[in-house]
């Protein structure tokens, strides 16, 4: 692999125009490079025998080269025309070209766009370094706080400010309390940092007080000015604090307490962690840049300006701060001690978690699966023809009772198949959707084992429609075979079962997080509203068909009697009822998503956003109002707030989801950064979304009679085509997530810290 698409592979993608751009750098040495090969042929043709001469200068140039250079020989001269000069007011980097023929002028060029790439490097890595030493310094606090509630919390009988000799001494492990047991703690930090050569940060205000200070334990005076935020954030504690309004949680120096600060604390080091060691290799890479282009240009123009630059870096900010390899070691040796208990191998673990690999045996099941899928739809597509079932009179039963069972499974096989597709795209154009999900580094699943389970979920179903394809009753028993009746019963029982096992088996953490992003949708709006939370409910928006046909399920095998293919559902009003809510309820969500946010960011656009998904609500109500009820006045209804539902959500996908339509932006009608090379796919894209929103509205309106389809398969198919549109809008929402995340270099989350610290009585900690 070329190093410039290495370059770009190693990207941390949020930070991507913050890099050394190789690439132009690149091209504008290759019009250097056209420049001298049209000036070669003319000078040659000068000369009878010009590459005789050629050769005679170049042999003459080497053996040059390995004599010792004189400072008035013409090749010294050269060298001394590019000159680099960091000593401006602003501390800019400038290369001066001495020589200004037509050559050189390509190289001032070139310098000019050098100087500024690598200007832009150093003042990006001085704002990230400034704010990694910041949160070094929050961390070492909060880390005094930890340390001074475990002396609490082991020793409860300590004192805020005991330093008298004559302290208490523990009753189990016979140290003295207090005074003597903080000095026990500055003596092993003493030792173990001298040992280890440990860094402290630099802003930290101890470094000015003296040597000792630097090493001076925690006081548990420092627990008085604390408000403690480990509470979990649940439904029961959303609602106390709704209720009591309380502002002030004190310490109770429980072991709980310290348990949940001890995570949350492991959780902003190891996140911390990960943020330098993205910004040392964004170091490293863009010195490596400097060195690569620069040797392309030796190469090219014959000379040797790449010594003054690689000088130029090494002298800079760029080459002579040290303050992240210090942090990383200190804070490697930091976790190892407090939250790895000493064991540098399970610390280091943590901290680097190993990716995961991809494994031939996931390629060769998601081959054998999705084989096997194909072979049962053309058995079924066979059986089908063979026995006439399209003609038989058992065909409206058979739609009526057992597709509705099966298209469940139709439906989450297709959204899974869809997302794997999103899956592979994200990361064919460096979307870094693990981080804007919020996944754990090395659990994420990649777009090979999705499609892995959505094959194998297929081949059970499609095994299932192929067992239940009997159309006629056993004349004996005027029934069907009970065992076969319940096989999608039993299909469901297993993916449920799969869902919930506890085992590390089956992508167990992309299986819980799904469930706790679940559960979060469930009780919105009581926790706080996240991107995996709101993007999954707007999956579900898409899946009222699904969530309808767990409905039949209740109803077919509780009320029905599913030997005899038979049931009263739709004339029960019980069922009505849930058939109306189960359609609304994710845009029910939704919409209390939009309120939570409403309330907490206070930004007016999640208003207008949960107003959409109300204009939804009302939509399906009245389309649910004409099916169950039919009339003109609810066909009117229907229609007109379909009409609505279908403009302001088109508009809302296209313009604040996806970002485009930007009358001024640099690319026409669409939006400035654009992630697919080929701008007729936002178009395409834009078109797809209207066709099949208006598809979704034919839903809506009840049309549902066509030629040589019944009515039960033209829904799913709508529906179908609904789950597809929701693919496609998932990709292009997550780009313009990714690119507001470019634009503003968010490449880590926020992560809460356990303690805050308050004023009290004039006296700031």
């Amino acid at each position: 692999m070329k190093f410039g698409k290495e370059f770009v592979s190693q990207m941390v993608p949020e930070w991507q125009e913050a890099y050394l751009d190789y690439n132009s750098l690149k091209a504008l040495l290759k019009d250097l490079l056209r420049f001298q090969q049209t000036r070669t042929p003319a000078s040659m043709a000068s000369t009878p025998n010009g590459s005789a001469l050629t050769r005679r200068a170049s042999l003459y140039r080497a053996f040059s080269g390995l004599t010792s250079r004189h400072r008035d020989s013409p090749r010294a001269q050269e060298d001394e025309e590019i000159l680099v000069s960091g000593d401006g007011e602003d501390g800019r980097y400038h290369t001066f070209v001495t020589v200004s023929d037509d050559e050189r002028g390509y190289e001032v060029k070139f310098f000019n766009r050098l100087d500024d790439e690598f200007n832009k490097v150093v003042v990006f890595y001085k704002k990230k370094v400034r704010e990694v030493v910041e949160e070094a310094d929050e961390l070492s606090r909060q880390m005094d706080t930890l340390i001074a509630l475990r002396l609490k919390v082991d020793n409860p009988m300590v004192d805020f400010g005991d330093s008298s000799p004559n302290s208490a001494v523990h009753p189990i492990n016979g140290r003295r309390t207090g005074g003597q047991t903080m000095g026990v703690i500055e003596e092993v930090e003493m030792m173990e940092d001298e040992g280890r050569g440990g860094y402290e940060p630099k802003t930290r205000k101890q470094i000015g007080n003296g040597g000792n200070d630097r090493f001076r334990p925690p006081q548990l005076e420092i627990l008085e000015h604390v408000k403690i935020n480990v509470t979990p954030e649940t439904p029961v504690s959303t609602l106390k604090g709704i209720i009591l309004n309380s502002e002030k949680q004190d310490l109770s120096f429980s072991k709980k307490e310290l348990r949940k600060a001890e995570e949350q604390m492991k959780q902003a080091f190891n996140e911390f962690y990960q943020k330098l060691r993205l910004l040392k290799s964004y170091c490293f890479l863009n010195q490596l840049a400097l060195s690569k282009i620069m040797k392309k240009h030796d190469k090219i123009t014959s000379r040797n300006a790449s010594k003054v630059h690689l000088n130029m870096m090494e002298t800079s900010y760029l080459g002579t701060c040290d303050d992240v390899t210090r942090l990383i070691e200190r804070v490697e040796n930091t976790f190892i001690k407090h939250f790895a208990n000493g064991n540098h191998r399970k610390g280091m673990k943590i901290l680097r978690p190993t990716a995961r690999k991809e494994k031939h045996r996931s390629t060769f099941f998601l081959g054998m699966f999705s084989g096997c899928s194909i072979a049962l739809v053309v058995a079924i597509i066979v059986l089908i023809h063979a026995r006439g079932l399209l003609k038989s009179e058992g065909r409206s039963l058979y739609m009526e009772n057992i597709f509705p069972l099966y298209s469940l499974f139709g439906f989450i096989v297709l959204h899974m198949v869809v997302f794997s597709a999103n899956i592979y795209y994200w990361r064919r154009y460096r979307v870094n959707y693990s981080f804007i999900f919020g996944l754990k580094k090395g659990t994420e699943i990649g777009y090979r084992q999705s499609f892995l389970m959505s094959s194998s979920l297929a081949v059970l179903a499609l095994a299932g429609v192929l067992s239940n394809l009997d159309m006629e009753m056993d004349p004996g028993t005027k029934s069907f075979r009970a065992l076969t009746e319940l096989v999608p019963l039993g299909l469901v029982m297993v993916v449920l079962g799969i869902m919930l096992c506890p085992f590390n088996i089956l992508y167990r953490s992309s299986r819980f997080f799904l469930i706790q992003t679940v559960v979060h949708c469930v009780c919105a709006p009581l926790y706080k509203v996240t991107l995996p939370d709101f993007f999954l409910a707007d999956q579900l928006t898409s899946q009222v068909q699904a969530f309808r046909s767990l409905e039949f399920y209740v109803c077919y095998y509780g009320w029905g009697d599913y030997k005899k293919r038979s049931h009263n559902c739709l004339d029960s009003d019980v069922y009505k009822t849930f058939y109306f809510i189960v359609a609304i309820i994710p845009y029910w969500i939704r919409s209390l998503q939009c309120l939570r946010r409403l309330v907490e960011e206070k930004d007016g656009m999640q208003g207008l956003n949960g107003l959409k998904y109300f204009s939804t609500i009302v939509a399906v109500a009245m389309r649910t109002s004409f099916d169950l009820k039919k009339g003109m006045t609810w066909k009117i209804l229907a229609m007109t707030s379909s009409f609505i539902a279908t403009v302001v959500s088109t508009y809302w996908d296209i313009v604040i989801d996806w970002g485009l339509l930007q009358r001024n932006s640099e690319n026409r009608w669409l939006r400035d950064k654009l992630l697919i090379p080929n701008k007729s796919v936002y178009f395409v894209a834009m078109v797809l979304n209207v066709l099949l929103r208006l598809a979704w509205m034919q839903s809506v309106l009840g049309f549902r009679e066509a030629p040589y389809i019944h009515r039960t398969a033209l829904v799913a198919i709508v529906a179908c085509l609904e789950i597809i549109r929701r693919g496609i809008w998932n990709f292009f929402r997550l780009e313009n997530e990714h690119l507001n995340n470019v634009g503003k270099y968010r490449a880590f989350k926020s992560v809460p810290l356990p303690f805050n610290y308050y004023h009290d009585e004039g006296k700031s900690i």
